[in-house]
């Protein structure tokens, strides 16, 4: 990768993904960009408002700024697309699509991210296998499949490079989810900050895998520049790095906020979708093939975050 564009730079992961790739890349080579304005995308870098659903104005910045390579974070959430499917597919897959034949036209390398949301309740729970039954039961899921099979059919028909990871939960200190089923993880540490207290939407035991941004970072830049000739599934890989339950969660964090209350109010759509997801994933092969190895597990994770947060509370910032 040398001239890298990101589309829906303004999410979660693309948020960190810029500053990270920038740092590795250079500045003038990340150009950010995503539909809304977003000033701080463009403190060290190029960034540009970009509606990924416009192909025109889509391959115009492909072609002007000579990108080589495509991160497409575009998507409407799991519990977020339930209340609008239709909405989500639109959305979700208009973006997939048009990176796709953008990178077929420009001869660009292509990311889009999967998800654990992909696997539905056939899929075995425990250890889930990188090659099993996926019918998951979300929209959200719906797309991450049908975009994995498109990403493997552009590689084998038109030879694009089409590259992606299965992410489970995100923690991050630095970007509140947008909608996801596993935002409980995040969220409880700002509440536990704010209020002392915070209200779990899923039950005490249901269990989801998750990874610290810094793992989902690394993992973005590993794999894309990984050797292709040593690639089996390309689209796409679990990854993993804890599983855990609202209940171990809350453990981890008392250890440093010991009065922190939890109660729960279960909220049916993000239980069902919690329901339906595996419990772990087997992740043997991301290792096999590009080398994937996390470095952050829950008690270091929880660490990290406490100080964080805490620091951006002193600061007024939450």
């Amino acid at each position: 990768m040398k001239r890298i564009l990101i589309v829906g730079a303004g999410g979660q992961i693309g948020s960190e993904l810029t500053a990270y790739l920038r740092k590795i890349y250079g500045g003038a080579n990340v150009i950010a960009t995503d539909v809304r304005e977003c000033r701080s995308l463009g403190d060290d870098g190029p960034f540009a408002v970009l509606n990924a659903l416009d192909p025109h104005s889509y391959g115009y910045t492909v072609n002007k700024y000579k990108v080589d390579a495509i991160f497409n974070l575009v998507a409407l959430l799991s519990a977020v697309g339930e209340k609008d499917p239709q909405l989500a597919w639109n959305i979700n897959m208009g973006a997939l699509m048009n990176s796709l034949d953008i990178a077929r036209q420009y001869g660009c390398a292509l990311f889009t991210p999967s998800s654990i949301g992909a696997f539905g309740p056939s899929s075995p729970k425990d250890n889930t296998p990188q090659d099993t039954l996926m019918r998951p039961n979300t929209i959200y899921g719906v797309c991450k499949v049908t975009g994995e099979l498109l990403s493997d059919y552009y590689f084998h028909k038109y030879g694009v490079d089409t590259r992606s990871v299965r992410f489970p939960g995100i923690i991050s200190s630095e970007t509140l989810p947008g909608g996801g089923t596993t935002d409980y993880a995040v969220e409880i540490f700002y509440d536990a900050v704010k209020t002392g207290r915070f209200v779990c939407p899923v039950s005490p035991d249901v269990y989801m895998d998750m990874m610290y941004m810094p793992d989902a970072l690394a993992a973005c830049v590993q794999l894309m520049e990984a050797d292709p000739g040593r690639l089996v599934h390309r689209n796409s890989f679990n990854i993993t790095a804890m599983s855990f339950t609202p209940e171990i969660l809350l453990a981890e964090i008392r250890r440093h906020w010991p009065d922190l209350r939890m109660e729960y109010m279960i909220d049916p759509v993000k239980e069902t979708i919690a329901r339906s997801w595996p419990n772990s994933l087997d992740d043997s092969a991301a290792r096999e093939e590009w080398g994937w190895k996390p470095e952050w597990k829950l008690p270091e994770t929880v660490a990290d975050m406490v100080r964080k947060i805490a620091a951006r509370r002193e600061a007024g910032e939450i």
